[in-house]
């Protein structure tokens, strides 16, 4: 499926329509991208950078699954670039009545809704949502199973280049969870599209860690306390317990003391190393709260630039729609 999304995102003359995967991506788009969040960037107690890139269009969030970071700021992003916004409350929209999701597609797309920003657990639906909506509407996947989150993958790449600017020197670890994560997937590829210079993945045992054809070129390990030795960028991620069976679901108290990232660890890092969650958080299980609120830790600056990619996504997709119209 991830193929097919990296296929399906583009249009006739090669442009960015749909927002599916980072898969495919080049390093000028992904460099475009981040330079145009970065122009959205302000400094905390600012007033937010705002225009009118997507005045006249209707942006429609539809989460499948929980979130508040990224339903929020697709939400906040869409508004100050000058868009309606409508967020459908999936538990009580019509498909708990058994209305399928292109039923519902159809339906937003009728009412001229053109952005549809869309969080599903079932592998590929983005993907198979794209195939079949009118030309003028745009898809963008804002978490899809363990597969994708591009708009994570992007944030965090903002984060690391804002934090230690030229990637190609820096040394990445991405721990925990890593077999469930699609925030894993999508950094790896925006991170290895950008040209860093390591990414190690951890995990504490076989079920965490993805099959071996996953994540080529990524160092894998075991051992937290070796995997953190000297790294510049620490990346923690959450028990995904939504995508296991109870039996499945590690000891909390067992794996913070195996594997969470706590001061003692983060020592072994390099002294200047940040520390990022992409949320929410287990505190005290993969990262302590010490070291989720202390002097290393970038979590609140990945949130603050989730508006930003966001913001520059929306624009980006936006621009590349009305100049395909312009040449039809």
């Amino acid at each position: 499926m991830t193929d097919l999304g990296a296929t399906i995102q583009r249009d006739a003359e090669g442009r960015l329509r749909h927002l599916i995967t980072l898969e495919g991506l080049t390093r000028e788009e992904i460099t475009a991208i981040l330079d145009l969040a970065q122009f959205y960037v302000r400094p905390p107690g600012e007033l937010p950078a705002r225009d009118q890139s997507l005045a006249g269009h209707t942006v429609a969030n539809l989460f499948f699954e929980p979130s508040t970071r990224t339903r929020v700021s697709f939400e906040i992003a869409a508004q100050r670039l000058g868009a309606e916004v409508v967020n459908l409350d999936m538990q009580t929209s019509s498909r708990v009545k058994g209305e399928t999701v292109l039923d519902t597609i159809y339906t937003l797309q009728a009412m001229h809704a053109d952005i549809l920003v869309m969080r599903d657990a079932e592998p590929g639906l983005p993907a198979y949502v794209a195939q079949h909506v009118a030309p003028h509407v745009c898809i963008l996947n804002a978490g899809e199973a363990h597969l994708s989150h591009p708009t994570q993958g992007l944030l965090d790449a903002l984060t690391i280049r804002q934090m230690k600017g030229d990637l190609t020197k820096v040394s990445v670890l991405i721990a925990g969870d890593i077999a469930h994560s699609r925030v894993a997937r999508s950094a790896w590829q925006v991170l290895s599209t950008l040209g860093v210079k390591e990414i190690r993945i951890a995990a504490p045992d076989d079920y965490l860690m993805p099959k071996p054809r996953e994540f080529p070129g990524a160092i894998r390990e075991t051992d937290i306390d070796r995997a953190i030795q000297g790294v510049d960028v620490v990346m923690a991620l959450r028990i995904q317990r939504e995508r296991m069976s109870s039996a499945q679901i590690p000891d909390e108290s067992a794996y913070h003391d195996q594997f969470g990232i706590t001061m003692e660890r983060l020592r072994k890092a390099r002294p200047d190393a940040i520390v990022m969650h992409p949320g929410p958080m287990n505190r005290d299980v993969e990262i302590a709260s010490n070291v989720a609120d202390g002097s290393q830790s970038v979590i609140q600056r990945q949130v603050a630039n989730g508006v930003a990619v966001r913001m520059a996504v929306l624009a980006t997709i936006s621009r590349n729609v009305q100049a395909r119209r312009q040449f039809q």
